[in-house]
């Protein structure tokens, strides 16, 4: 066999891109899947990629979308851009043979994010099992999701969904264009985490994206409600309200410079919603003014989840999961010290202000359920339900419901051996922390200076095998597994079993039971 070209050529739909071979694999970064979506595309739909004369250079990122600074976590990028529909494949080899494709979306909300975190580098998973992976930049915030169908044209219907729209353009072009790149177009898994699990709960509801993959995994971001149409309504009036606009004059939105669009953004995002609160039943998507996905009739028909599992996927096999100490990781970003040293006091006072009509009934059962844990330890585990646990609970159990294609549930439990800075309070299995296991970057992230992320005990490796071959072998098999960790079975409405990840995972049947009835309940 011949050696393995160090810069890979592949001719696509739209013309020939030249990328790069690291790490044993062949690498294709800033690769466009969709035309221009600034000047007068702003707002549209995504449309074909224009076609291009020679070789397109496929070896540095693509820029993200527009959004605030720094927030990307991305790594040898350029600036954010309006101009940002391109993707980054990873292939062991870019042979024409049919490897799994996993499409992966990434976190940040609606509102930030970038295709190029070190954390979700794709090329260990990649290489490791033998698959393709694939990530996307997208629209998002105001670009990505402001809702136009009431005041503007027909070519603006479903401008309120354009971010996840772009996703599923994303895919189609994967369905057209994978097989060159050694991916088998008939079996491709979407998955992501966070605000990356929200819109893969929308894209498992969306009729577009339906033809162009067959399973799909949600982490950390379930969504289960989506922005109702009044509330995007009400959204689009502030938007021209702060920009002095009249609803009459709406296409100065086009020539409007986006940074005046990102500063009326970033106001409006700090404002509450008049709609359903994200977390507990509800999952992850309308907790502010609306800037995500909205159920418009057209490019989202319903709610993805609510008030059942959609059935456009019903036959498709589904992950779905969450890290058990969500609520670490945001009280540490938000500078929430108090939240870790609770007094009893301190923990009633906080869940009366959050919860005012349950609070009671909700700390009996945790506190019942959690004999000797301190006020803080309730505390983030009331928390860490709220943002996903439940709303996980809820798909695992509506997508069971169905009594079709299986769902699989699993509670992420690695722990991190740190602290909250300023505190004694362990970080646990914190929001986020899952991403780097997933994708086994438990070792590779190190020289990046992202290895405080992920901690440094041993344990972490086996961890990192374990949440990596399985999220692979589920994109081959539609059944997830590792070699030397337990058989992983569905999940039904009778044992409920959920896979608790660590370096050995375990099986658990209805672990937090309580809990469970409990919001069911409220």
């Amino acid at each position: 066999m011949g050696a393995v070209p160090s810069t890979p050529v592949v001719e696509t739909t739209a013309g020939r891109v030249s990328g790069v071979r690291e790490r044993g694999c062949d690498i294709f970064r800033g690769v466009p899947y969709a035309g221009s979506v600034s000047g007068k595309h702003r707002f549209r739909a995504p449309v074909a990629p224009v076609p291009w004369a020679g070789i397109r250079d496929a070896t540095r990122p693509g820029a993200p979308s527009i959004q605030v600074a720094g927030q990307t976590f991305g790594i040898g990028e350029p600036s954010p851009a309006e101009d940002c529909l391109t993707l980054t494949i990873w292939t062991p080899a870019a042979d024409g043979r049919r490897r799994p494709v996993m499409v992966y979306s990434h976190g940040g909300g609606f509102t930030t994010g970038s295709a190029a975190s070190v954390l979700q580098d794709g090329a260990n998973l990649a290489r490791q099992n033998d698959v393709v992976v694939v990530q996307t930049n997208h629209r998002l915030g105001l670009l990505g999701f402001l809702y136009l169908d009431d005041i503007a044209g027909p070519e603006y219907q479903g401008s309120g969904c354009n971010g996840v729209r772009d996703i599923a353009a994303a895919l189609r072009w994967i369905s057209n264009n994978i097989g060159a790149f050694g991916g088998d177009p008939g079996n491709v898994m979407i998955f992501g985490e966070s605000g990356g699990g929200a819109k893969t709960s929308c894209l498992y509801a969306m009729p577009e994206a339906a033809p162009y993959f067959h399973k799909a995994s949600i982490e950390s971001g379930p969504g289960i409600r989506m922005t109702r149409t009044q509330e995007a309504h009400e959204t689009t009036a502030q938007v021209l309200s702060e920009l002095g606009i009249a609803a009459l004059d709406w296409r100065r939105l086009i020539d409007m410079p986006v940074a005046e669009l990102l500063r009326v953004q970033v106001k409006l995002s700090g404002m509450p919603n008049s709609g359903a609160l994200a977390g507990g039943r509800n999952g992850i998507g309308a907790a502010r003014r609306g800037f995500a996905p909205v159920v418009d009739g057209y490019a989202l028909p319903a709610h993805p989840f609510d008030p059942a599992a959609p059935e456009t996927s019903r036959a498709k096999p589904l992950i779905v999961g969450y890290n058990r100490d969500e609520f670490t990781f945001f009280g540490m970003v938000a500078g929430d010290r108090d939240a870790f040293a609770l007094s009893d006091a301190g923990l009633v006072e906080r869940m009366k202000r959050e919860l005012p009509d349950d609070w009671a009934k909700v700390l009996d059962v945790y506190r019942a359920s959690r004999p000797g844990a301190s006020a803080s330890q309730i505390y983030v585990a009331y928390r860490s339900a709220r943002f996903s646990g439940i709303g996980s609970t809820v798909i695992a159990e509506r997508k069971a419901a169905q009594h079709d294609a299986p769902v699989f549930a699993y509670r992420f439990d690695y722990a991190l051996e740190r602290t909250v800075p300023g505190t004694s309070y362990p970080l646990g299995a914190m929001h986020a922390l899952d991403i780097a296991f997933k994708f086994n970057n438990v070792e590779s992230v190190a020289p990046t200076g992202a290895s405080n992320f992920v901690g440094h005990r041993p344990e972490r490796m086996r961890a990192g095998r374990a949440m990596s071959a399985m999220w692979a072998r589920f994109a081959r098999t539609g059944v997830p597994g590792a070699v030397d960790q337990p058989a992983w079975p569905s999940y039904d409405l009778y044992r409920r079993a959920t896979m608790l990840i660590d370096a050995q995972c375990r099986v658990a049947e209805d672990p937090d039971a309580a809990e469970r009835r409990l919001w069911a309940s409220i």
